[in-house]
């Protein structure tokens, strides 16, 4: 049986960063396993075309189970089946989050997680256009660019923004959030830079290296509450690997809860209900799910508004206080597009805008569960969305906020019929059914493996999974609470993290026992 140093399960946004720095040892042996094919479907390279691979054969295309507080809608759930995972298919905005996010980690139990602890590891992956500063790096793999032709409509958004009396805010990931402005995108020379793109290609000749698609892991191996190896199913035969050090689990918040539980790794009673046996009884896995909730606001335009083939669907945003309390984070974020894009039952083709209102921190909590014992299976998914009435009225708010920016002069010239929601939804009632009848996701969750020592904590501040030797979580999962804004860049950073903390004396990881406070 073929024994590597470390086996990496998922080409995503961690997985291919941390194949990277793991195998920059020449004596280090990893196995890369993705369930997805290579990245070479052409829609992916161009920026404009991601809206086109949700629903592809590059997107799981999973589904959440009817939700209760939305008229028992399934939301679309899509995650990246593919090299480079949801980097590959995602709309390219680098976001850090709020240096608040890290500390609260830190506060919560997770020491070397503060902003000061991780903005080094940003700083490393990144290559930033505009030049090196505190705050940014030139030296890292990653492009972070500005967009290359935004629309001149998207402009205008922050020019109204500016004239409601919110600030323009140039980079969104240095000294402050607060503000309007265009966002930087992971483009490089006007194509999708993924993390396949920026990490992987360029080492794929590694000796120390093997990556295999289309492998579907099936179960993590033990003896005892050892990690020893994996099993999964390539070109239909079974096959097992063995690992000489760990197990590196980055599969993303559906797929690597869901693994674990395959793996005996979860609530007992859960596991033991489809007959898994099992090895640890952690009950928080695929618990705390967590994701940013977004509700689109369409207008007609009166004119071509020459959005650009090397632009993605979100070009100008803005980060603020709902409450103007400015010590804290932000708790809303907008997105602004220079397509029209709404959700079925209203016009969306054509000419026209969208503005999308997010709630950074929203307080809805869900899950992730197995549908079955069989691996093929889609795991269960509850979002939760709006069980708060907080986040309710906090959308209802950024709802009116938005079309107040749309009736700014800036939009004069551009400005047509509203589509979504329509004018005569004005009344809170008819905010509230039209939020309900329309909210989806950000493309954002986290949180199901999170990073703590409570007894829901799944991984320890170092990635390792509590009760057993030798497996790692390292993805958006092990996040405790949500980034303020798009994750991407977040979950590139904790891969970087990670690799270091593997990175010890020997090339054995420290072990600690089971730590629950």
């Amino acid at each position: 049986m073929t024994h590597y140093d470390y086996i990496v399960i998922g080409a995503g946004s961690a997985g291919c960063v941390v194949a990277n720095r793991l195998t920059e040892d020449s004596k280090t042996r990893v196995l890369l396993l993705e369930a997805g094919n290579p990245d070479t479907k052409p829609e992916i390279q161009i920026p404009s075309k991601c809206l086109s691979l949700l629903g592809s054969e590059v997107d799981w295309g999973y589904f959440s189970e009817p939700e209760p507080y939305l008229n028992n809608r399934k939301i679309y759930c899509p995650r990246g089946k593919v090299l480079g995972g949801s980097s590959s298919i995602n709309v390219m905005i680098y976001i850090r989050g709020n240096p608040q996010d890290y500390d609260h980690w830190q506060e919560l139990g997770n020491p070397g997680w503060s902003y000061q602890d991780v903005l080094p590891y940003f700083k490393k992956s990144e290559n930033q256009q505009r030049g090196a500063d505190a705050y940014h790096g030139v030296d890292g793999e990653l492009s972070v660019t500005d967009l290359i032709s935004p629309a001149i409509i998207s402009q205008r958004f922050v020019d109204a923004a500016v004239a409601l009396g919110h600030h323009n805010n140039p980079d969104f990931n240095a000294i402050q959030q607060e503000g309007a402005g265009l966002y930087q995108m992971t483009i490089k020379d006007g194509k999708r830079h993924s993390t396949a793109a920026a990490f992987l290609v360029p080492i794929l000749d590694r000796p120390n290296l093997t990556t295999t698609t289309g492998a579907l892991v099936t179960r993590l191996l033990f003896e005892g509450t050892r990690s020893v190896g994996v099993e999964y199913v390539h070109e239909g035969t079974l096959h097992q690997v063995r690992v000489n050090r760990e197990v590196i689990l980055s599969a993303g918040a559906f797929d690597s809860p869901k693994l674990l539980m395959l793996s005996g790794i979860g609530d007992a009673e859960h596991l033991q209900a489809f007959g898994i046996s099992v090895v640890v009884d952690l009950p928080g896995v695929g618990q705390n799910l967590q994701d940013h909730v977004l509700v689109p606001i369409t207008y007609q335009a009166t004119q071509d508004l020459h959005a650009a083939i090397s632009s993605s669907i979100g070009e100008a945003g803005l980060f603020l206080h709902s409450e103007g309390n400015l010590d804290t984070a932000p708790d809303l974020q907008f997105f602004f597009a220079p397509i029209l894009w709404a959700l079925p039952g209203y016009t969306n083709s054509g000419l026209g805008f969208t503005g999308m209102v997010s709630l950074t921190h929203p307080q809805n909590i869900g899950s992730v569960s197995l549908r079955s014992p069989d691996p093929k299976d889609a795991p269960l998914i509850r979002m939760n969305y709006l069980q708060s009435k907080s986040d309710v009225q906090k959308l209802i708010a950024a709802i009116k906020l938005m079309r107040e920016l749309f009736q700014t002069s800036a939009f004069d010239e551009f400005r047509g019929r509203a589509v979504a929601p329509g004018a005569d939804v004005n009344s809170d009632e008819a905010l509230e059914a039209y939020i309900r009848e329309t909210c989806g996701t950000v493309f954002h969750p986290v949180g199901t493996c999170k990073m703590g020592t409570d007894s829901m904590a799944v991984v320890d501040p170092e990635l390792r999974v509590h009760g057993v030797e030798g497996l790692r979580v390292v993805d958006a999962s092990i996040m405790p609470t949500l980034t303020t804004g798009n994750t991407n860049g977040p979950i590139i950073a904790i891969a970087e993290k990670a690799a270091d903390l593997m990175k010890v004396p020997g090339g054995v990881s420290r072990q600690r026992p089971l730590a629950i406070a």
